[in-house]
């Protein structure tokens, strides 16, 4: 094999992307610890859904990271930066905390302690968001212009990865019908799926950024804020269509998020068993997953970045039209199988595609910062838009619900026109205006 697909293909083994892979798979474990797995638990244990329901709050730090992410480009922590660089500084230090908290969270007792089992959570979902933070951050600043694309596809087998481990895993350990080890020893061992993570760190280097130690004052206090706080955001928002991109990336993935807020409803309205839902997903869903994202690397490398970005936003929509057609169709088990494994292969292109586009936008010179904002963006529309999907559903039914949310890819893509007539969108995976600034 020989020319550009061979070349692309070499980009996957090469450290970085193969590095950025360990990092997916701890990147991805905790949030599903905390929605999918924790779910399952209180309710096997009978804690009623009312209170299940707060589990879902639990996602709220990941909207809101930007906010302490001044902190982790602009500090540089005592002693560990200067023997690992700060970005490992920081990874290290927040994945055993992560690990700690998540430990105290499965020896939780939430039948008769369910504040301090909810305590836990909102611990381990902020050292979680933060986790993302550093490991985005070292991801974009450890990966060539060349390798960019191929390792966020390798980042995000690797965060599939991590959600599979940490949710039919970490399931299979505490039950009496897998290794029967309990919730608190099954909770104890996916928390050392952080070891991946630190693994890679260890073996790819030290990033880019080096935070400078300033005795402290009052001067030092106002350069701090200026250079961390004010500065990445000013960057961003003089570029030219800053508000645009912005209402791009809020619109992006609504009508995906949207239709698979309510496809587990939509499977059991159809009389689907857990355990064809299950088997499809493990045996079909996954691989799709795995065979979208690799694929999504190489299309990248052979078409650019803004037809990438329309191709993907379109075949979004289709995937929805298929869940339309399964509502249509009834109880088959084969055109939910093609739908499953349609939606896991389109999602993961469009994610790969999507989560390059972002890494592209962020500056070198401020990477936490703008790339915990652009994803926070992205978070708020996937988390508060998919909130009246219910409503939808129950307006529409379920066929035309999902063509509803096929349609709620077309204000993403007429944002994503309007850039890429006015030149706001280029081909090259770093985007416009991400230089790192002289001095």
């Amino acid at each position: 094999m020989s020319g550009p697909t061979s070349t692309t293909l070499r980009h996957y083994l090469k450290p970085a992307p193969l590095g950025a892979f360990l990092l997916g798979i701890s990147s991805g474990f905790p949030l599903t610890l905390l929605l999918a797995t924790m779910s399952y638990w209180l309710s096997k244990v009978g804690i009623d859904k009312k209170t299940i329901g707060f589990a879902f709050a639990l996602g709220t730090p990941y909207t809101l990271k930007f906010l302490w992410a001044p902190l982790i480009d602009g500090i540089a922590l005592p002693g560990l930066s200067r023997l690992f660089g700060q970005r490992r500084a920081w990874l290290f230090v927040v994945q055993a905390l992560l690990a700690v908290a998540l430990i105290q969270l499965g020896a939780s007792d939430p039948n008769h302690h369910i504040a301090r089992f909810a305590l836990w959570g909102v611990i381990v979902a902020f050292l979680s968001a933060t986790q993302d933070i550093v490991i985005d951050a070292y991801r974009i600043e450890i990966l060539s212009d060349e390798e960019l694309a191929q390792g966020t596809a390798t980042n995000q087998v690797g965060y599939r990865t991590g959600n599979l481990l940490a949710g039919a895993g970490t399931i299979w350990l505490a039950s009496t019908e897998g290794a029967a080890l309990g919730w608190p020893m099954a909770y104890a061992i996916s928390a050392g799926l952080v070891l991946p993570g630190a693994i890679a760190a260890l073996w790819l280097g030290p990033g880019r950024r080096t935070a400078v130690r300033e005795a402290f004052s009052l001067a030092a206090f106002r350069h701090f804020l200026k250079h961390n706080v004010a500065d990445p955001f000013v960057d961003f928002f003089k570029r030219p269509g800053a508000w645009l991109i912005l209402l791009f990336v809020l619109t992006y993935k609504l009508g995906d998020a949207v239709g698979q807020n309510m496809l587990s409803p939509m499977v059991v309205h159809q009389g689907f068993t857990d355990t064809d839902y299950i088997a499809i997903n493990k045996l079909v869903g996954f691989w799709c997953l795995v065979i979208g994202s690799l694929v999504a690397g190489a299309l990248i490398a052979r078409f650019g970045m803004g037809r990438l970005l329309f191709g993907a936003g379109i075949i979004m929509a289709g995937a929805n039209l298929m869940f339309a057609t399964v509502a249509a169709t009834g109880h088959s088990v084969a055109m939910l199988t093609l739908a499953v494994g349609t939606e896991n292969l389109f999602a993961a292109i469009s994610l790969t595609v999507f989560a390059t586009y972002l890494s592209g936008l962020s500056s070198t010179a401020f990477t936490a910062t703008q790339y915990a904002l652009l994803s926070s963006v992205a978070a708020v529309g996937r988390t508060f838009a998919t909130t009246p999907s219910g409503y939808a559903a129950a307006a529409f039914g379920w066929v035309g619900f999902y063509i509803f949310a096929a349609c709620l890819a077309i204000p993403g893509l007429f944002f994503l026109w309007l850039m890429h007539r006015a030149g706001f969108v280029v081909e090259s995976v770093r985007q416009t205006g991400v230089e790192e600034p002289e001095g």
